[in-house]
């Protein structure tokens, strides 16, 4: 049996999870990263559609970022554009559904694959699965924990093309009614601020804000970018509470702490100063403290 032909359109993280697991068992003949590459994407569909020619060619998209038109998005029905939006929908339309759902403190994550509208993330479902574990952990932040995530919810939505493509069942509307909406992340957001922010929120704004636009905080006059942390819970949900920081410092000076609002005390594990590379909490202490 041949390989299912798509044309994908995507970029980023949620994007190149997708297509790794869409190349195993479908044939990607054109990958659109760009505007610009919409015209190629035109002229590719067009000339399919006007041969008799019953292989389809699909079109599959994971966070492209570039508005697709009418002209376009016709070319692919009766089953559209597949669209892996990551956030159980009509809940958090939008730029940043997993960044924004990190932050309001969800613990459970979702993904489904819908057909491209014109209108934003409104177009009808046809697959939704939400995830049977946290996916977070609500005690320490790390590199890796938004990455997981995206990583989890693109290989779901893409195994799920993988498997129906060629029996795709009927999309459900969404109900409009009850949608939520999210917003580009920005430099504003940066800056950690302990006295107006508890400890799951700075933890959650570290994870949230990896890679992009990344989470900030000054010590000893240098503005550093958090890369890891973890708060002193992490000890009771590791049932050892007599366990001292996963720092192992000698004593309470060799630790950065932040104590938030709600009184927890957040440990910085690594931290990148300006210009700078990555380093763990102790190297920057016995650098820059003095």
């Amino acid at each position: 049996m041949n390989k299912p032909k798509i044309i994908f359109f995507g970029n980023g993280p949620l994007a190149d999870t997708t297509i790794s697991v869409l190349a195993k068992k479908c044939d990607i003949i054109f990958h659109a990263h760009t505007k610009d590459d919409l015209e190629e994407v035109k002229k590719l569909k067009t000339a399919h559609n006007a041969t008799d020619n019953s292989d389809k060619i699909y079109g599959i998209l994971a966070s492209f970022g570039v508005l697709i038109k009418s002209d376009i998005l016709e070319l692919f029905e009766p089953e559209g554009i597949l669209n892996i939006h990551p956030s159980m929908l009509p809940d958090l339309r939008g730029p940043s559904p997993i960044e924004s759902a990190i932050l309001r403190g969800d613990e459970y994550f979702g993904v489904s694959v819908m057909k491209l509208v014109k209108e934003m993330d409104a177009g009808p479902i046809y697959y939704q699965e939400k995830c049977d574990k946290p996916l977070i952990n609500q005690y320490s932040a790390s590199p890796s924990d938004k990455s997981n995530i995206y990583n989890t919810l693109a290989t779901i939505g893409a195994e799920w093309i993988t498997e129906n493509l060629n029996h795709l069942p009927t999309p459900k509307e969404q109900d409009g009614s009850k949608a939520t909406f999210c917003q580009k992340m920005d430099k504003t957001m940066s800056v950690i601020n302990p006295s107006t922010e508890t400890s799951s929120e700075v933890l959650r704004k570290i994870i949230a804000l990896s890679g992009w636009p990344k989470s900030k905080y000054e010590f000893f006059g240098h503005e550093c970018i958090i890369h890891a942390a973890h708060s002193a819970a992490i000890h009771q949900q590791n049932d050892n509470p007599d366990k001292k920081s996963t720092n192992n410092f000698a004593n309470e000076f060799d630790e950065l702490s932040l104590k938030c609002t709600d009184g927890e005390i957040v440990y910085i594990d690594s931290l990148q100063p300006a210009g700078k590379k990555v380093m763990d909490a102790k190297s920057f202490i016995n650098g820059y403290r003095h």
